[in-house]
């Protein structure tokens, strides 16, 4: 069953998209492995064929197009050559950092900061995860105080992708007994950079420590209002975990369409591997399960272009999705045999690269609480 989600506009879009990725991602992507580090010229790039900060108004450089399903085409034709880490870097920009600015900063800022989001200019990060505190943010302890003419932020952050690379950061801090959201640019007196974090997977998207010394943050670059940072962390939520349900949805499919395609051409005992039936029933198992977590997620996208995406709705999203992704590549891993344990194959790469879709964007332990609280309420 195919997804009727895209019309032809949208499709139109993926041609631009595809030839993208076949010129601009798809040969880069072991060189971005090695170095641990997508390219700027990457991100430029993107933004000059028109792939960046879709819903930034006209007034800012954008096009103004607020239909999800945009980006849902981004994040699926990424997903076809297995480059996660630039899905992941490009979901933080736009479904994250330019989430938060769209929905908080004033006139003045946007004219600042929006426009570099378009352009691929301009790279974001948001800084709330401390080494005490990940899905449980109110236990965060960098603090903000309040200065002449604006506010001193003291604190650190971990796991923060796109920290290296950030021209701007959103950081989640304390103020007084309530929490405020602050921008603070790269180069700012007090706030340093850490070690780039060895990970995993996902080992060409930037992901590091920040450090902030008494950090100056004039009252010109608070986000939105003070108090009320926990407020607007639960507004953007849902995106961010619609984001991630893509990300793992198109995974899922791709990984699965490589797997078939190799147990067709692949034999063993003298027939294909495709021929026996236990890989045959779990491929089928799991094509079943691909398309009835499309549809749901695909109603998804529809939900937040009418604004109607609720929180626990995008909780089982993210979840549902994830764990889908887990089970699809584990079986891809294993019909592969020695060779999915291979990172010159993609199906190996996209295993160490799923793995932490079922921690980030709040764990997926958090993401069932959510739905049980609503249910028993």
């Amino acid at each position: 069953m195919q997804s009727d989600l895209f019309e032809a506009d949208h499709e139109t879009y993926r041609g631009v998209v595809s030839e993208f990725v076949t010129r601009s991602v798809e040969p880069h992507l072991d060189r971005w492995n090695e170095q641990r580090e997508i390219d700027r010229e990457t991100w430029l790039e993107a933004g000059r064929q028109g792939l960046l900060g879709l819903a930034v108004p006209e007034q800012y450089g954008g096009p103004g197009e607020t239909d999800y399903r945009y980006r849902a085409v981004l994040q699926f034709e990424i997903a076809r050559a297995g480059a996660s880490a630039l899905q992941s870097g490009f979901s933080t920009n736009d479904d994250i950092v330019l989430n938060y600015l769209l929905r908080h900063a004033n006139d003045e800022q946007r004219t600042r900061w929006l426009p570099g989001f378009v352009t691929g200019a301009t790279i974001g990060a948001i800084a709330m995860t401390e080494p005490g505190a990940g899905s449980d943010l109110r236990g965060i302890q960098t603090k903000a105080t309040r200065a002449d003419g604006g506010w001193r932020i003291t604190g650190s952050k971990t796991f923060i992708t796109s920290g290296i690379l950030a021209d701007l950061v959103i950081v989640f801090a304390r103020t007084d007994e309530s929490f405020s959201l602050f921008v603070v640019p790269d180069g700012a007196p007090g706030f340093t950079r850490g070690r780039k974090l060895d990970k995993v997977g996902l080992v060409a998207q930037d992901t590091a420590e920040l450090f902030f010394d008494n950090v100056f943050v004039p009252d010109a670059d608070v986000l939105g209002e003070i108090g009320a940072g926990l407020s607007y962390l639960k507004q953007s939520l849902p995106l961010e975990r619609l984001g991630i349900a893509i990300a793992g949805q198109a995974s899922a499919e791709a990984v699965l369409d490589w797997t078939i395609s190799y147990v067709k051409e692949r034999t063993a005992f003298g027939q294909r591997l495709a021929d026996f039936q236990k890989p045959a029933h779990d491929l089928a198992h799991l094509r079943t399960a691909v398309e009835v977590s499309r549809a749901y997620v695909d109603r998804c996208i529809r939900l937040h272009n009418t604004g109607d995406l609720t929180p626990v709705d995008a909780a089982k999203a993210k979840a549902w999705a994830t764990q889908l992704q887990h089970d699809v590549i584990d079986t891809g891993v294993q019909l592969h045999g020695g060779y999915g344990y291979m990172l010159e194959y993609p199906v190996a790469r996209a295993f160490v690269d799923a793995r932490v879709q079922r921690i980030y964007g709040g764990a997926n332990e958090i993401m069932m609480e959510i739905v049980a609280k609503d249910l028993l309420r």
